[in-house]
């Protein structure tokens, strides 16, 4: 009996420290509210996009990325310089990768461009992935972007999007493994990272995002700051 009573007590005991474990992770894993303070100061009305660094092994993903960043930064209040042109000036003046471009000091990229802001972003993930139920096409980037006057960092953050979102699971085990081949066929024929590369401009670049970049003066929402809070 005494032994029972001691059992029943340490399985009580692992569950509230179990219980403690998963409470104090859900609190660490928690976004606090993004610190707007210099980005606020600065108020930025044109931003200069810098082709992304790729961290991913597709080729693509660099200029995939580049392609769909200024849609977003547009309709949220800015001046965006037109990609193609900032990509070719760089090409012009001897720099042909992304990674020297993104060594140019910001004093010359100011003194070049006339921009108030330089936006960097690099790629983490690009590309459709396959396991043995699954095969998803996905897109996680992050940026930086940095005041060219008084060169404070204003603002950070990351997004990702995939395919396989939303998706239907159902069906069982075969019904698994079908999808996943199908899924892997139809994603890699069709470059569907591209438009998911496009979600992700949107969710890290659009403003009004949790955490996400303030409006610009060309949007009627311009110093409102109504940023969603996580």
């Amino acid at each position: 009996m005494r032994l029972d009573i001691l059992n029943a007590r340490s399985v009580k005991g692992a569950c509230v420290a179990l219980l403690a474990a998963a409470l104090t992770t859900g609190c660490a894993t928690t976004k606090s509210p993004y610190d707007y303070t210099q980005f606020k100061q600065s108020r930025p009305a044109s931003i200069l996009v810098l082709p992304p660094l790729n961290g991913s092994p597709d080729i693509n993903a660099s200029y995939s990325m580049l392609s769909q960043v200024t849609l977003p930064l547009a309709e949220s209040g800015y001046y965006v310089f037109p990609v193609s042109l900032v990509d070719e000036t760089f090409h012009q003046n001897g720099l042909h990768n992304p990674a020297e471009m993104h060594d140019v000091k910001l004093q010359k990229l100011r003194e070049i461009f006339g921009a108030d802001a330089a936006l960097y972003i690099t790629v983490k993930d690009y590309g459709t992935s396959y396991t043995v139920i699954s095969s998803e096409s996905r897109v996680t980037a992050e940026a930086r972007l940095i005041d060219l006057r008084t060169e404070q960092v204003l603002w950070n953050g990351t997004a990702t999007a995939s395919s396989a979102e939303g998706r239907n699971s159902s069906g069982g085990l075969v019904g698994l493994l079908v999808q996943a081949v199908v899924s892997q066929i139809i994603e890699s024929s069709t470059n569907r990272s591209h438009p998911i590369a496009g979600i992700t401009s949107y969710r890290l670049l659009g403003a009004g995002m949790p955490n996400g970049m303030l409006y610009g003066p060309r949007s009627p929402k311009y110093q409102t700051d109504g940023n969603a809070r996580p």
